[in-house]
């Protein structure tokens, strides 16, 4: 029979942790007796003793490096859990796609999130023990209007398939969570003004807290036979019509 055996309290990196999904994940931990540490470009959110904050503009790759090269002799923030929840959303049709938008997205989706795998996994490789949790979307699978942000949100797919097979292993789970239309502030910027958010069938929209919670699901040693998988929380969005 296995053996679910985890020290507490475990640390976890959550980025984007200022607001939204990263915002209500962070909570959801630090409620489990979890030490968290946010990564943002903007100030903490929180005041708690197991709470730590570091300001980093996740699209600038000298910044990411060097707040990665900051962490590496410091034993104390060692992650067992890394969350990407950094995201933003450009929306536009054909004939009016930004490519500044496009990279921008790809930059914080994609790219940071390959920055800090690729320092954080061989790390809990070394450990034996691991988890990672990427925040996807329900439209990666496309959707009009939104080519570019759903490209970028379909990667992280792929990186997630790939890198969960790569730790399998040595006890390390990599999962996509992939939310519909969720109740962030990112919901109401206006710069998804040309690609209004589309009410789930459950008549609401997806609650952080919901996600929050099978994140940190995921990140539990219950969760160590869940490995390379894109979790919907749709709310029946995806249910045939």
């Amino acid at each position: 029979m296995s053996q679910f055996v985890q020290t507490a309290p475990q640390t976890a990196w959550i980025t984007g942790a200022s607001s939204g999904i990263g915002l209500a994940i962070v909570q959801a931990l630090l409620d489990k007796g979890w030490r968290v540490l946010g990564i943002d470009k903007n100030k903490a959110p929180v005041t708690h003793e197991n709470y730590m904050h570091v300001e980093v503009d996740l699209s600038d790759v000298s910044a990411v490096t060097t707040f990665l090269q900051s962490q590496t002799q410091t034993s104390s923030t060692q992650p067992f859990a890394f969350v990407h929840a950094a995201g933003l959303m450009h929306t536009a049709s054909l004939g009016s796609l930004d490519t500044a938008a496009g990279a921008h997205m790809w930059q914080v989706h994609v790219q940071a999130a390959t920055l800090l795998a690729n320092a954080l996994l061989p790390r809990m490789q070394a450990a034996k023990a691991g988890r990672m949790v990427l925040i996807g979307s329900r439209v990666s699978g496309g959707m009009a209007g939104r080519s570019q942000y759903a490209a970028s949100k379909a990667a992280l797919v792929s990186l997630c398939r790939s890198w969960a097979a790569e730790v399998i292993a040595d006890s390390i789970t990599v999962n996509v969570i992939s939310p519909a239309a969720t109740d962030t502030p990112m919901l109401k910027s206006g710069v998804r003004s040309s690609s209004a958010p589309k009410l789930p069938p459950i008549g609401r929209l997806i609650d952080p807290a919901e996600v929050a919670e099978l994140v940190a699901y995921l990140c539990s040693p219950h969760a160590s036979a869940i490995t390379g998988q894109d979790i919907a929380i749709c709310g029946g969005s995806s249910l045939p019509k």
